[in-house]
Formats: C-alpha cells, sequence, structure tokens
C-alpha cells in the first residue's frame, strides 16, 4: 500500500518523526510531499523560515520516506495523488481539511477511492511547529 502525507516541515522536529514514522507503518511505501514556498504563504500566511529546499533536504536526511518531492506549484496535489498511484492518506493530528472536506473533493476529482486517516499528535503541548517558531 503507497501512503501519502503532506506538510511544510518548517522546524523538523520530533513530532514531524512521529509523525513519519506512523504513516510509514501504514504500508509499504511513503511518499512525502513537502510544501512549496509560496503555497505556505498562501495557506498560513507567511513564508516558512526556511526556504523549500532546504526543508525537502531535512526531510530526505530523516531517511524515513521511500520518496520525498515538492508539492504543486499550483497546489493540485490530486495529480501527485494520481502520478504516484496512492491508495492512502496520513493526515496529521491537526492537518487541514477535514476528512470530509477531503473525501469530497476525492471524489470530485474520481478519485473516492483513497483512504485517509487521521494520525495521532506526539506531545503537541511541546512539539508543534507553530509553538517552536515562537521561540525562534
Amino acid at each position: 500500500m503507497k501512503v501519502v502525507v503532506f506538510g511544510t516541515f518548517d522546524i523538523f522536529h520530533p513530532g514531524h518523526k512521529a509523525f513519519l514514522k506512523q504513516a510509514e507503518n501504514l504500508g509499504d511505501y511513503l511518499l512525502v510531499v513537502v510544501a512549496r514556498d509560496q503555497n505556505v504563504k498562501m495557506v498560513k500566511g507567511n513564508l516558512p523560515i526556511n526556504t523549500e529546499l532546504r526543508r525537502l533536504k531535512v526531510v530526505r536526511k530523516s531517511k524515513l520516506a521511500n520518496k520525498v518531492i515538492l508539492g504543486s506549484r499550483t497546489n493540485n496535489y490530486f495529480t501527485t495523488l494520481r502520478t504516484h498511484k496512492i491508495n492512502l492518506i496520513a493526515l496529521g493530528y491537526d492537518q487541514k481539511p477535514t476528512i470530509p472536506q477531503l473525501k469530497k473533493a476525492l471524489k470530485k476529482h474520481h478519485l473516492a477511492n483513497l483512504k485517509i486517516i487521521r494520525l495521532k499528535a506526539y506531545n503537541a503541548n511541546k512539539f508543534k511547529s507553530s509553538k517552536l517558531l515562537n521561540n525562534v
């Protein structure tokens, strides 16, 4: 089973490692999609501290995924799902959209057969990017 996760991974921390390990355990192939700088700005309202290439390298260096790629420049993750023949999307405990919203979007793009799982938080009071960014 091919699993995908999407994320910014700006300050790569133990919560990210736990997230990737949980996702890895759901299948036999893990694809990590690192968000583009401009997409992060659009979604979060500001650019990440680390560039997309730096974030990509850090996630690759963790060796917790079979493949790590940059996201679509147009934020079209449906193409990524098709191209890589994904079976399951693993969402972080606090990632948007909601599962019903995502299921609706997947159905609209003829990808209703994909499974979606929401993963558990890992010490979210300590290891959450927004909290760590406030300390930088």
